[in-house]
């Protein structure tokens, strides 16, 4: 579970990263998860577009090393640690780094983001069609309570409904869980966990099976598209491995437009890399073609979150811009 402590203790217990970030690594570690949320990160690496970009800055022979870390905890660490070079968590995390570690040694900022991408609370309750149906009896799936985007989107729904002062009410219903055992537990109905406030490509299994409905999406909350994920670096790193940095970025970008450009055989990366058994190409090409998805490097609605994360105080400060929380690279489009 990432929260306020876990995270705090995170920054405090990892030693200082700039000793030990080389400049220009012969090797570049990225970590990532699985979902269509990371689908960009899954191109770069199926297609070597990182490889492709580093050679062409001048920076032939460079080796990718891709892992999988177990949720956002464990990769802030490594990448404190000097351990690993990107990691992709959600925007909130980002709002939360940048809060803790501007201005130090452990600054940590976004070089992109990696997509816009709903979240979507579905339940096996017949009963709940708004928020306002929640009871102390149901509980809510989401992949980190009070600090996750999905945590975050559930509280400003809470504060539209019933206030700012209320913007907590619905918390004591959620619970942490992975996206998958998320989906089980709502799915087999023996759980006391009837909602999952899922991302894709769960929230699409989950619409199919019969007896789930949905009850909000959050680009209803937010007012439209809003940033999911983002690639998170050090300043050490980003500072001592400018090159790397423009071929992760331009890597990035290419992988973007292949996806738009080929979503049948951008599902079957997608299959193929995941070992997912439960959608066809098809159906998987339809998601991903999904026109609520959409993969960009362009932050939206980033400061959204930030401003509310700082009027319930879960950070210290406001950025005065979403630039602020992203490295010079970054910054030059129409951002929000």
């Amino acid at each position: 579970m990432l929260n306020r402590r876990s995270l705090g203790l995170s920054l405090l217990a990892s030693p200082f990263i700039s000793h030990r970030v080389r400049a220009e690594n012969s090797v570049i570690r990225i970590s990532k998860q699985y979902g269509l949320g990371y689908m960009s990160m899954m191109v770069m690496e199926h297609e070597h577009l990182v490889e492709r970009h580093a050679a062409k800055a001048g920076l032939p022979g460079v080796t990718l090393e891709w892992s999988v870390l177990g949720g956002p905890g464990p990769q802030i660490d490594a990448l404190l640690a000097g351990q690993i070079g990107f990691i992709g968590p959600g925007s909130t995390t980002l709002a939360t780094l940048w809060d803790k570690t501007a201005g130090t040694a452990r600054e940590i900022k976004a070089l992109s983001a990696l997509q816009s991408m709903p979240f979507v609370l579905m339940t096996r309750n017949p009963a709940i069609h708004a928020i306002t149906d929640l009871t102390e009896h149901d509980k809510i799936a989401l992949p980190g309570v009070k600090i996750t985007g999905h945590a975050l989107t559930l509280e400003m729904a809470a504060a539209q409904q019933w206030g700012v002062a209320s913007y907590d009410r619905l918390d004591s219903l959620t619970i942490t869980l992975s996206h998958p055992d998320a989906m089980a537990a709502v799915l087999g109905g023996q759980s006391e966990i009837d909602c999952h406030l899922a991302s894709s490509p769960f929230y699409y299994y989950e619409q199919k099976a019969p007896g789930v409905h949905q009850v909000f999406k959050s680009y209803d909350v937010t007012g439209g598209m809003h940033t999911n994920g983002v690639m998170l670096t050090s300043k050490a790193y980003h500072d001592a491995n400018p090159r790397v940095c423009a071929a992760v970025l331009a890597a990035q970008q290419e992988a973007n437009d292949f996806i738009r450009a080929n979503p049948l055989q951008t599902a079957e990366i997608y299959l193929a890399m995941t070992g997912d058994k439960q959608a066809s190409v098809a159906q998987m090409a339809g998601w991903v073609a999904d026109p609520d998805v959409v993969y960009t490097t362009v932050p939206m609605k980033v400061m959204d979150f930030a401003a509310f994360m700082h009027k319930v105080g879960r950070l210290k400060r406001q950025p005065d811009s979403w630039k602020d929380m992203f490295f010079e690279e970054g910054q030059g489009v129409e951002g929000s």
